[in-house]
């Protein structure tokens, strides 16, 4: 009797872990993420379609023709059923090409890159608002963001209003990173000397976990921030705040900030240096360094043969 009770309890183990998950990622509260989570169901059951009679069909075939069962049909010269055929493949077939339609469509309405046409699923963005622009930079190992409109930067620290667009600008220092919000969208790498972008929203307030999902060495447990989904008032409450510390994040506080850290806490910066994000980019805060873009345009001009005839 204990030994029966034993595995009954061991078979319920894995359900009652699971019902103490916080599955973020089905049940997340921004659009985008609630999107990419219907894909996630619609694709899992057009797979299970096959997979379950496969299996089911498997132990029955096992079971119906096993050697004890003599009264199962012996067909030792069978080898062909149009019938059976068409099953087979057919049914494969029409899956696939459903999950290739459904990836097809998905692929280009969930573009990180394409600006937001809606809140969520009932709402239109309003033809009045207007996008949030925040500037990302993984570092070794933590968050800084950049407001370029507010004028302020922070770290290890996010905030957004709620059912406003983002726009987020994605670069890293160092070593290629990968940012990512459950609550809110799906992950972006971020890599050192390019400019990758995310639009999503947030459409519920509360206070969301964000962290890498691209392991980058020795601090990457504790690169985490907090994202801040905020009302309006709220926001702009959050944003006076950052504004009334004496912090700036100017070129030298950056290059200090670059060096490698681990578990740094989150704090605000009043102010900010205009085009730091894009000499990040550009791999061009120290001084005197030639930013990548101008040596591009340099190298772009010089006419062919021009080079070697002036050396």
């Amino acid at each position: 009797m204990v030994s029966k009770i034993l595995r009954r309890g061991l078979f319920l183990l894995p359900a009652i872990l699971l019902a103490g998950c916080n599955t973020v990622v089905m049940n997340p509260s921004g659009d985008i993420a609630s999107q990419q989570g219907r894909l996630i169901v619609i694709s899992t059951i057009l797979m299970l379609l096959i997979i379950v009679p496969v299996i089911a069909l498997t132990v029955l075939f096992a079971w119906r023709y096993r050697k004890s069962n003599t009264s199962a049909p012996y067909e030792p010269e069978w080898d062909h059923s149009t019938r059976l055929e068409l099953v087979i493949w057919g049914a494969p077939l029409l899956i696939i090409i459903a999950l290739g339609l459904l990836t097809w469509i998905t692929t280009h309405t969930l573009d990180p890159y394409r600006p937001l046409s809606r809140l969520d699923a009932e709402r239109p963005i309003p033809p009045e608002t207007k996008t949030l622009t925040v500037e990302v930079v993984a570092l070794d190992w933590k968050w800084l963001f950049i407001y370029p409109e507010q004028g302020i930067a922070t770290v290890n620290e996010l905030a957004a209003p709620v059912d406003t667009p983002i726009q987020f600008k994605i670069t890293a220092s160092n070593v290629m990173n990968s940012f990512y919000i459950p609550a809110l969208a799906g992950q972006i790498y971020a890599m050192p000397g390019m400019e990758t972008k995310l639009h999503a929203v947030i459409n519920k307030a509360g206070e969301y976990e964000g962290f890498s999902a691209n392991y980058s060495g020795a601090g990457f447990s504790h690169m985490r921030f907090k994202f801040h989904g905020l009302d309006q008032q709220g926001f702009d409450d959050w944003v006076k705040k950052a504004k009334s510390e004496s912090g700036a994040m100017k070129r030298a506080d950056y290059l200090q900030l670059e060096k490698p850290s681990e578990r740094e806490p989150a704090r605000l910066f009043g102010k900010v240096d205009t085009g730091l994000f894009h000499a990040i980019v550009n791999r061009c805060v120290e001084p005197n360094s030639v930013c990548l873009d101008k040596m591009m345009a340099a190298d772009l001009n010089v006419k062919p043969g021009q080079q070697k005839h002036e050396e």
